[in-house]
C-alpha cells in the first residue's frame, strides 16, 4: 500500500492527517489507531454489475475512467461486514458515519450496521435529478444515506452550523435532501461521485475544523477534496490505481513513499 501527503505537510504531521492510500481499505483500517477518526463519509461499491463506462447524465464515455472495482452479490454481505467492522474500530465515540447505498444492496448495509454495533440515527433519502431511464420499471431517482454512530449520547451534532433562523434550519434538517448531481463537462471522472454540496452539508453538521474525516472508498477523492476545502483533516483508501491517481491530482498532492507505514 502506498501513501501520499499533500504539499506543505510536515514529516511530523503525516502520521496523523491528510494522507490517502492506494490499497485495500480493510487492510488499511486495520493499521489505523483505534478511535482516531471523527467522521466517516463513504459510498461503497454497488454489487449490481455496474458498467463503469456507461453513459449517464451527460457523461461522455471517453471521459469515464476504467477500473471500477465491483464486488459480486455473493461476496457483498461478508465484504460489507468486514469493512464496516474496521470503520467501527477506528471511529471515535463522539464520531459518526454516513454510508450511501442504492436499494439493491441496502439490506446488506443495514444488517452489517446492526451486527457491527453501530446505532442508526437517521435513514436519509438523497433525491437527485436525471435518474437512468427504464422501460419496464419506475426510474430510480434517489439514494439511501445511513447516518450512524457508536455512542448516541456522546455523538456530536452541530444543529446551528448552517442556518440561524428556525424555519430555514427545520427545512434543512428534514431527512429528504434534494441536491442535484454535479455536471462535469469535458473532464475525466469516476463512474460515481457524490456532489460537493451533499458532502459539505454532512461535514457542517457532524464535524468541526481540524477534525479527521475518512473515506474508505475514495473514488475521485471527492470527500477528501471537500474536507480539505473546509479545513478538515482527511484520510482515505482507493484500490483502483487510476482513481487513486486522479484523487491525488485533485488534491494537488505530490511525491510517493515506497511504504505506507502506519495509517493515520
Amino acid at each position: 500500500m502506498k501513501e501520499v501527503a499533500p504539499r506543505g505537510a510536515s514529516a511530523a504531521g503525516r502520521g496523523a492527517r491528510d494522507r490517502i492510500f492506494h490499497g485495500d481499505c480493510i487492510e488499511g483500517m486495520a493499521a489505523m489507531k483505534e478511535s482516531s477518526v471523527d467522521l466517516i463519509v463513504t459510498d461503497p461499491p454497488f454489487a449490481i454489475g455496474f458498467g463503469a463506462r456507461r453513459a449517464n447524465y451527460n457523461r461522455k464515455e471517453g471521459n469515464v475512467m476504467d477500473g471500477y472495482n465491483e464486488i459480486t452479490p455473493a461476496e457483498y454481505p461478508g465484504f460489507t461486514g468486514r469493512w464496516m467492522a474496521g470503520a467501527h474500530r477506528v471511529l471515535k465515540e463522539t464520531g459518526s458515519m454516513f454510508v450511501f447505498s442504492g436499494w439493491t444492496n441496502l439490506q446488506d448495509i443495514l444488517r452489517a450496521i446492526d451486527e457491527t454495533g453501530f446505532k442508526t440515527i437517521n435513514h436519509i433519502i438523497w433525491r437527485y435529478q436525471f435518474g437512468v431511464y427504464t422501460k419496464r420499471r419506475f426510474v430510480s431517482s434517489h439514494y439511501h444515506c445511513l447516518y450512524v454512530c457508536k455512542n448516541d449520547k456522546k455523538r456530536r451534532f452541530y444543529t446551528e452550523s448552517r442556518h440561524s433562523d428556525t424555519k430555514s434550519r427545520y427545512r434543512d434538517m428534514e431527512d429528504v435532501w434534494v441536491i442535484n448531481r454535479e455536471y462535469w463537462s469535458g473532464k475525466k471522472k469516476t463512474p460515481t461521485k457524490l456532489p460537493g454540496e451533499l458532502i459539505r452539508k454532512i461535514l457542517q453538521y457532524s464535524s468541526r475544523e481540524g477534525d479527521l474525516v475518512m473515506d474508505p472508498f475514495l473514488g475521485s477523492g471527492q470527500v477528501a477534496v471537500v474536507s480539505k476545502e473546509m479545513g478538515r483533516r482527511y484520510a482515505g483508501f482507493e484500490i483502483v490505481r487510476e482513481y487513486y491517481d486522479f484523487a491525488l491530482e485533485r488534491l494537488g498532492a505530490r511525491g510517493r513513499a515506497k511504504g505506507a507505514g502506519p495509517a493515520p
